[in-house]
């Protein structure tokens, strides 16, 4: 059963589609990956489904609530971390987890819940009681990620989670959107990495230009077009 799904979801800015009648779902404990080019629409699909872009045309629906008649219902079970997010540099990183986690914790003792696990995701160990400012962008971003996953939304929206990240940074904030996936947390993800994607996701949806090429998972993909990788995937669904 779906816990998300889009249907002809559109959106236009003036004369330019950037979302052009796509469809996708995402089912319970499943990782779909949106792979494309920079300017694909993949950011715009994800903003739309995280409440913060009124789609156009189409229908979005989430545990069974309506996009445009319910978008409260989206914010209270879903997370969103975007590709540019940043920490309020001045707080130290547990100070920053403690402000965040009020904001959705109903009692002192599902607060304590949710900085723990935060803590856990994170493991900065004692630079948690540095300010943010100082930290470098593996850091920051491993913060940033036990931000969005600390409450274990029903769905984490992810949009390019490793970007500009070394190979060991990006490793380790694979190898949590993995375990936190494994645990049942449904995850809508976007990336224009591809080896990324075919780690991460459970299906794969190619995109460019604002339509949705393909959809299937990694290795059904693979054999489909016959090819080794999801990058001569992508080659070949362009064709």
């Amino acid at each position: 059963m779906p816990i998300i799904r889009a249907r002809h979801l559109v959106k236009r800015y003036h004369d330019l589609v950037a979302v052009d009648g796509i469809d996708f779902e995402v089912e319970a404990g499943e990782c779909f990956g949106l792979i494309g080019p920079n300017g694909a629409g993949k950011t715009t699909a994800l903003r739309i489904v995280a409440t913060l872009l009124s789609p156009s045309d189409g229908k979005v629906t989430f545990l069974g609530f309506d996009l445009k008649k319910q978008p409260e219902k989206f914010r209270e079970k879903i997370s969103y971390l975007p590709e540019e997010a940043g920490a309020y540099k001045n707080l130290k990183g547990t100070d920053y987890l403690k402000f965040m986690a009020k904001f959705y914790a109903n009692s002192e003792k599902e607060l304590k819940e949710f900085i723990e696990r935060a803590r856990d995701i994170a493991d900065l160990g004692t630079r948690l009681s540095e300010k943010a400012g100082t930290y470098s962008k593996g850091m920051t971003r491993k913060l940033l990620l036990a931000r969005a996953l600390m409450t274990k939304p029903n769905l984490a929206i992810l949009d390019e989670p490793t970007s500009g990240l070394d190979v060991i940074n990006a490793l380790e904030v694979r190898e949590i959107v993995k375990r936190f996936a494994k645990e049942g947390i449904s995850v809508l993800l976007s990336s224009h990495n591809m080896l990324e994607i075919e780690f991460l996701s459970d299906r794969v949806g190619l995109i460019d230009k604002g339509r949705i090429l393909d959809t299937g998972t990694s290795e059904g993909l693979k054999e489909k077009y016959k090819a080794r990788n999801l990058e001569e995937v992508f080659r070949s669904a362009l064709q």
